[in-house]
């Protein structure tokens, strides 16, 4: 006789496209390998909601509206009653309604499945409210995801969470198949540019002016360098101020006479795009402002693609690249960044064994590796929530 072979059901709790957000991108991505692998069936979603309503796919099979208290308890009752074996939840402070999104441990504190947490922010220096509800997430979970190993400690010595429950595992990096860096940029209209870019949500905290300074003094060397800066302005910035910081950029453009050499791709980017973009690039660039954030989504891609990065020394590019994987430059500093731009582009044999160490460490950080270390860890959760159910009975 054949053994028949059991399907397990996931769910996850989060934002989920079409919202544009990195964290359902990153829900998304994750969702989509682990449904190839033989063992799950096709992860279902419960997207909380904005002020907007959005037009989900079939795999979302609840709804939670942020600011709505009474959905969160409603929603884990019909966890409770699905057929669902265990829940994913997605952690962000601002997805979620209440003081510091607090709202969420309603639901956490009412499943009767097991569930694991994903924490997207490790804040060095949380509130006390902050503080208690990841505490208290993590009291309630199997397991707890972080993307850095920097933030281990955090998790342990600021917010009290035991090292046993604690994991690592890198932020997923989506396979897409594309043509060369010569192809592409033959494609595009760059053919003999060197290409420095950045890409993601545009807001006052990525430090695209010192970038955009820093150019001014690396096209006097290298005038057929082209920074590229790929992406919208952050849905909650354009709502609160509109457009001010991408004027702010462009003006400064203007003001440097760098219309040829810095260009703006004002648009949410897809997958596809935003690979062709980074294995177009010469030089990847993140100069984010803020010393401790945990994880950056398009550094993890920049490395996954095996691009030269320049980078702000933030916790997370200062492990990522590590042993020669990338150049860090000073906080708040247009000539370090001009530095490190010079460096790469006066140094081919420099910028190949970057990109060689670089994509050492990318090539397992693609979604489709980063995917079996969580399906053997949902399987884990499971396997140990059936063994307590069956010691209570």
């Amino acid at each position: 006789m054949s053994k028949v072979l059991i399907k397990r059901n996931v769910a996850f709790l989060g934002t989920s496209l079409p919202r544009e957000c990195g964290l359902a991108t990153f829900s998304q991505d994750l969702m989509n390998e682990i449904e190839h692998i033989q063992d799950f069936n096709a992860p279902r979603m419960i997207a909380v909601n904005n002020n907007k309503s959005y037009a989900y796919g079939n795999q979302v099979m609840g709804q939670i509206g942020q600011h709505n208290r009474a959905d969160y308890s409603k929603i884990a009752m019909e966890l409770n009653q699905s057929n669902i074996d265990m829940v994913v939840i997605q952690h962000e402070f601002g997805i979620y309604g209440g003081e510091s999104g607090e709202y969420v441990l309603d639901l956490a504190e009412k499943l009767k499945i097991p569930f694991i947490v994903i924490f997207h922010t490790v804040l060095s220096e949380p509130s006390d409210k902050q503080c208690l509800i990841m505490k208290r997430l993590a009291d309630l979970s199997f397991k707890v995801i972080t993307m850095a190993h920097n933030k281990i400690q955090d998790l342990h010595e600021v917010y009290g969470i035991e090292l046993e429950k604690i994991e690592m595992f890198h932020h997923g990096v989506p396979v897409v198949a594309t043509e060369s860096r010569n192809d592409l940029k033959k494609q595009f209209g760059y053919t003999n540019r060197q290409i420095v870019s950045t890409f993601g949500f545009l807001s006052p905290g990525k430090g695209i002016e010192y970038a955009i300074e820093a150019m001014s003094g690396v096209v006097k060397k290298h005038p057929e360098a082209l920074y590229m800066i790929l992406g919208k302005t952050h849905p909650v910035v354009k709502q609160e101020v509109g457009e001010v910081y991408r004027k702010k950029l462009t003006d400064l453009v203007e003001k440097l006479d760098l219309q040829q050499h810095v260009t703006f791709v004002d648009k949410h980017l897809t997958q596809e795009e935003v690979v062709q973009s980074l294995v177009l690039s010469d030089i990847y660039m993140t100069p984010y402002l803020g010393k401790d954030q945990a994880v950056s989504g398009t550094l993890a891609f920049g490395i996954g693609y095996g691009r030269v990065i320049v980078s702000t020394p933030y916790r997370y590019a200062v492990e990522m690249l590590a042993d020669g994987r990338g150049l860090l430059a000073d906080f708040h500093d247009s000539k370090s960044l001009e530095n490190h731009i010079l460096n790469i582009l006066d140094n081919p044999d420099l910028k190949v064994e970057m990109e060689n160490n670089t994509l050492a460490l990318g090539s397992t950080m693609m979604w489709n590796e980063v995917a079996k270390s969580y399906a053997v860890l949902f399987r884990e959760t499971m396997a140990h929530h059936y063994v307590l159910k069956g010691s209570a009975v």
